[in-house]
């Protein structure tokens, strides 16, 4: 039964961006490790998943393990010059050929239709071709890349209208010129380049990148733009479009409008599910703004605040309000909302006479109180209190005084209180009066 209710309880989370990814566009860039592991056919199914929810998907897939592979069996070395393969005459075949494998397998996990695969009998679509035009990539740090290239242009209209008749569209690290040449590109500059000309929603890359990772080696969740710009400056004396990196291409997907960058962990099997359908996700995100935002509430946060709050009523911890009540009171709540979702909210009244400012209905949804989103609640509230002209913030609490006494409030008598709330105050809920000057 436990099993059947966190399934309900999930399924019901993910209600939201299943309506909210309808009919978006994705751009999805996967390596050739990932299609050589283990977990490939899993992460195929995953994608098959993705488009009978009405997404729009491209996916862009390296080859560089199984290029490197045929190479060896030729008795041919590889040869880079940092990221970059240098890719000669005598190798651009073991490139096409290994390319033209991994797609093929592609092709071939997205058409299965056996009776126990999770998309049995889905009918997948599966549109490739020549949609990037290349050009030489030239002379890099004194080496001649030879027959590595750059993306030119991508045919975004023909892709649009495969996207359009329900098809995922595959696209190879290949690029063709009009003289007949071909190629090899990097797939993390194509998806990059993909997502900016057909203003992807979406860019996701499955990469291994330390650069994702604090200090502590613990994965960077939220990222905005401007902080990644800085992070890569400090790791990386060369400029982006000298590195085909994920985080140097996503910060110009990001730059360039695509809207979220997501950054999965390669090794991690449904960690695309989770990342697309739960609220935390289990990547890196990286945003032109932040994700998590603190602002003023407006009427669509009722809801809400009430599911925030209702809990803590109910246990005594705050005082008792009904949607029509926080209806009524909704310009003075402050709400912390994390992609559409309230997840810490707070009500902030004002005693202009007195010059000081109330805080009250202080709420943080249990699952984000040990990561700081309190405080940042807080610190918009004391901003805001301050920009009032107020001298002083009052808290009455029952159970929370030492968080405040933490951010420098003292207890003190109910006659610091601004008269109105003398005459209001609940000597048998008993809450202890802390203040804090400005």
């Amino acid at each position: 039964m436990e099993d059947k209710n966190a399934f309900v309880k999930c399924f019901r989370n993910a209600a939201p961006y299943i309506h909210a990814h309808h009919g978006k566009t994705f751009v999805l860039q996967m390596s050739g490790d990932i299609v050589a592991s283990a977990g490939c056919s899993n992460l195929i199914h995953d994608l098959a998943l993705l488009n009978s929810l009405a997404i729009k998907l491209i996916v862009v897939f390296g080859a560089r393990p199984q290029i490197d592979q045929l190479l060896k069996e030729r008795k041919l070395k590889p040869a880079y010059c940092g990221a970059l393969r240098v890719t000669d005459e005598a190798s651009i075949s073991s490139v096409t050929q290994a390319v033209g494998d991994v797609k093929i397998k592609i092709e071939a996990l997205l058409s299965m239709g056996l009776p126990n695969s999770p998309m049995a009998d889905s009918a997948i679509k599966v549109a490739s071709g020549n949609y990037v035009t290349g050009r030489p990539y030239g002379i890099l740090n004194g080496v001649d890349l030879k027959l590595t290239g750059r993306v030119r242009s991508i045919e975004k209209e023909t892709i649009n209208t495969r996207l359009g008749a329900g098809e995922i569209v595959l696209i190879t690290p290949l690029g063709y010129s009009a003289t007949g040449e071909i190629f090899n590109l990097s797939s993390i500059e194509v998806a990059t380049q993909v997502a900016i000309d057909l203003a992807a929603d979406k860019l996701i890359m499955f990469n291994s990148d330390q650069i994702l990772q604090d200090e502590n080696g613990e994965t960077i969740r939220q990222i905005t733009c401007a902080e990644a710009k800085k992070k890569l400056d400090a790791d990386s004396p060369c400029s982006m479009d000298e590195i085909p990196t994920a985080f140097a291409q996503g910060i110009k997907a990001c730059e360039a409008g695509v809207k979220r960058i997501h950054y999965i962990a390669q090794n991690t099997d449904g960690s695309l599910l989770q990342e697309l359908f739960t609220l935390d996700g289990v990547g890196t995100l990286l945003t032109h703004t932040p994700f998590d935002t603190v602002r003023q509430a407006h009427v669509n946060d009722i809801t809400g605040i009430y599911e925030l709050i209702a809990p803590l009523d109910q246990n005594g911890i705050l005082v008792q309000r009904s949607v029509a009540q926080i209806a009524m009171d909704i310009d003075n709540y402050v709400v912390l909302v994390r992609d559409g979702t309230v997840i810490a909210c707070a009500v902030l009244h004002e005693y202009a006479e007195e010059k000081i400012m109330e805080l009250a209905c202080v709420a943080v949804h249990p699952d984000y109180q040990n990561q700081f989103m309190g405080e940042m609640l807080y610190q918009y509230i004391e901003s805001q209190a301050r920009a009032t002209g107020a001298k002083e913030i009052i808290v009455l609490t029952t159970q929370t005084a030492h968080w405040f006494i933490e951010r420098g409030f003292v207890e003190t008598a109910i006659n610091a209180l601004p008269v109105e709330k003398q005459k209001a105050y609940n000597y048998q809920r008993n809450a202890k009066i802390l203040l804090k000057s400005l």
